[in-house]
C-alpha cells in the first residue's frame, strides 16, 4: 500500500519544548478526520457571490447537509481504513464533514504512519508527533486534516484584567476613561434598540466555566432579565468553573455577560471543548451545524499566532467558517492582545488565528474616553508593554488577499506605507483597553476586564440585535462593511507597536468602531 504525506500535517515542538519519550503504546485517544465538502462547485460559486458583495439568502442547515456534506463514499472509505487498522468509528457527522476514530497510540502510529511522543514545554506536557501524517494514496484527495494526534494547548483567551487602584469616576458630564457596563458601551456606540429576541449567540470556550449565581448578580445589578444560558459539551468537555477569575473562567463569564447584556432576550449557548486543535475545530462545527439551537452568530475570544497552527488545521478551520458563511452565520473573533507580534518572541510580526481567517470578522481593540452620553476620543489600545497588552493586527502569512481588501495599505510606526499583500487584520474594533474596560462579575468578584475578548461578544450582541430587528441573518459582514466604511468610526490615533492607525482601514483597528445606526441601515442587514 502506497502512502503519501498529508500536506501541512507536520508540527514543530512548542517553544522551549523537547521530546521526552515515546507515548505509552496503550494510551487511548480520539482523532477527528476532516473530509472535503461535497458539491464544491456550487459552494465556491456562493462564496464568490458573497465576496463580490451579493447577498443571496443563506442556506438552511438542511439544504447544506443535502448539498455540501461529506460524501457517503468518503465516509465509507475512512470506515474501511479504520477497520483495517482496528480503529473504532466513534461518530460520523456528514454535515460537519468529520469522522471520529478511537484507538491506542500503537494503533494510531500504525494507521497514520507517525511516531507519537510525549513532549515537555514550560507550561507542562503534551502528546505530539514526529513527521507528517501518512495516508494511503486513495484517501488523500478526500481528507482535509487529521486532528487530535497532537494534543498541545492550541489557543489562549484574549482578556486582560485591570490591576491596581480602581480609578475614581468623574462627574457624569466630564469625560472619563474608567470603566463601562456593556449596556453603556452599546449606547455610546449607538446600537439600535433591541434585545436579540429569537436569536441564538454561540460562544466557543476551551476551558473554565460559568456559575449561575454570578450571572444573577451581574444581570440583576443592570436591571436586566437573566438570559437563557445553555452549556453544550463537545468532546467530553464540561462547564467546569475553577473559582479563579484569572483562569479561563474570566473568558467564559466575560463573553456571556457582554453578549447577554446587549442581547438579553437571545439564547446564549456555550460550547465547551478541549483546548486542542481538534477540540477547537469540533466546537466550531458543532455550533455551526447545531439544528437544535441554530446560532446566527458565533463569538470566539480564543486564538494563537498563525505559526502555532499546522497548515492543515488552518485550512480545516477556515473551511468551517466558510460553511458558517454559507449558513448565514456571522463569526466574530478576537484579534489578540499581543500587539503587532501577537506575543511571539523575536520581534517578528504575526497575526492571531482564527481572527486571520478571511471568513471571520476580526475584532481589534481601542481605548475609549467618554461622557455619559458621547465618546469624546477613541484611540488604538496599546498599554505600552507586552504584559499590559495591545490590540493585535497586521498581515497574515497564510491567507491570500481578499477581494474586499484590495488596494488597502498598512502604515508602520515609522510612517512608511505598503500595499496590503495578504489578508489584513483586524476588520473592526471597539473598546478593549482595561483602563476603559468592562464591568463584570466573575467567580463572585466584581472586576474590570479588557482585551479583544470583550470586543467579539460586543459585536456579536450587536449583530443579534440587528438580526432580530431585520428578521433575517446579517451573515458574512466583511464585504458589506468594506464597501460602506462610513458605517464605522475611523480611528486615526495610536499604534500597536508595529503598525499605526491612519485614515481608512489600518492594521490596528481595521475600519473602526461601530456606528450602530449606520450599520443597521446598510442594505441586507
Amino acid at each position: 500500500m502506497t502512502r503519501v504525506a498529508l500536506q501541512g500535517s507536520e508540527r514543530e515542538p512548542l517553544p522551549g519544548g523537547r521530546a521526552l519519550r515515546p507515548a505509552a503504546a496503550d494510551e487511548r485517544l480520539e482523532v477527528t478526520v476532516v473530509l472535503r465538502p461535497g458539491g464544491t462547485t456550487s459552494w465556491q460559486e456562493r462564496l464568490a457571490q458573497l465576496a463580490r458583495g451579493a447577498r443571496p439568502p443563506p442556506l438552511t442547515r438542511e439544504a447544506f447537509a443535502a448539498n455540501h456534506a461529506a460524501s457517503a463514499a468518503d465516509l465509507e472509505a475512512i470506515g474501511r481504513f479504520a477497520a483495517t487498522h482496528e480503529l473504532a468509528v466513534l461518530a460520523r457527522h456528514a454535515a460537519r464533514r468529520t469522522i471520529t476514530l478511537g484507538g491506542t497510540v500503537r494503533q494510531m502510529n500504525t494507521a497514520f504512519g507517525v511516531e507519537l511522543w510525549q513532549f515537555e514545554h514550560p507550561g507542562g506536557t503534551y502528546r505530539g508527533l514526529h513527521g507528517p501524517v501518512l495516508l494511503p494514496t486513495e484517501l488523500l484527495d478526500g481528507v482535509v486534516a487529521v486532528l487530535g494526534l497532537d494534543n498541545r494547548p492550541q489557543a489562549r483567551p484574549h482578556f486582560r484584567i485591570r490591576t491596581g487602584p480602581k480609578p475614581r469616576r468623574s462627574r457624569a458630564a466630564a469625560p472619563r476613561a474608567t470603566s463601562f457596563s456593556a449596556v453603556e458601551l452599546a449606547a455610546l456606540y449607538g446600537f439600535p434598540a433591541g434585545d436579540g429576541a429569537g436569536q441564538c449567540i454561540a460562544l466557543i470556550e476551551l476551558g473554565g466555566g460559568f456559575r449561575p449565581a454570578d450571572l444573577r448578580t451581574y444581570f440583576g445589578a443592570l436591571s436586566l432579565p437573566l438570559p437563557s444560558v445553555v452549556a453544550v459539551s463537545v468532546d467530553q468537555a464540561l462547564n467546569a468553573p475553577t473559582g479563579n477569575p484569572n483562569s479561563a473562567d474570566g473568558e467564559v463569564m466575560l463573553d456571556i455577560e457582554v453578549a447577554g447584556a446587549i442581547a438579553p432576550a437571545a439564547t446564549i449557548v456555550v460550547y465547551f471543548a478541549p483546548n486542542t486543535d481538534a477540540g477547537f475545530f469540533n466546537a466550531v462545527t458543532t455550533a455551526a451545524h447545531d439544528t437544535v439551537h441554530r446560532p446566527s452568530v458565533i463569538s470566539i475570544s480564543w486564538g494563537g499566532p498563525e505559526p502555532s497552527w499546522s497548515p492543515q488545521a488552518l485550512r480545516a478551520m477556515d473551511q468551517a467558517f466558510q460553511a458558517a458563511v454559507a449558513l448565514g452565520i456571522t463569526v466574530c473573533v478576537a484579534a489578540g492582545d499581543g500587539g503587532a507580534t501577537d506575543g511571539v518572541a523575536g520581534g517578528v510580526y504575526e497575526v492571531d488565528f482564527p481572527a486571520s481567517s478571511p471568513h471571520a470578522l476580526a475584532c481589534g481593540g481601542t481605548r475609549v474616553t467618554a461622557t455619559a452620553s458621547a465618546i469624546v476620543s477613541e484611540t488604538v489600545w496599546n498599554d505600552g508593554t507586552p504584559a499590559s497588552g495591545a490590540t493585535g493586527g497586521g498581515v497574515s502569512s497564510f491567507f491570500p488577499l481578499p477581494a474586499w481588501q484590495e488596494g488597502l495599505q498598512t502604515t508602520d510606526v515609522q510612517g512608511a506605507t505598503q500595499l496590503l499583500p495578504r489578508r489584513g487584520v483586524p476588520d473592526v474594533a471597539a473598546d478593549a483597553d482595561p483602563r476603559s474596560g468592562y464591568q463584570v462579575v466573575i467567580d463572585g468578584i466584581s472586576a474590570v476586564f479588557g482585551g479583544t475578548s470583550a470586543v467579539a461578544p460586543l459585536w456579536a450582541g450587536l449583530i443579534a440585535r440587528l438580526n432580530a430587528a431585520g428578521g433575517h441573518s446579517a451573515g458574512w459582514l466583511n464585504p458589506l462593511l468594506y464597501a460602506h466604511p462610513a458605517a464605522l468610526r475611523d480611528i486615526t490615533r495610536g499604534n500597536n507597536g508595529g503598525y499605526s492607525a491612519s485614515p481608512g482601514w489600518d492594521a490596528c483597528t481595521g475600519l473602526g468602531s461601530p456606528l450602530g445606526a449606520r450599520i443597521a441601515a446598510l442594505p441586507g442587514v
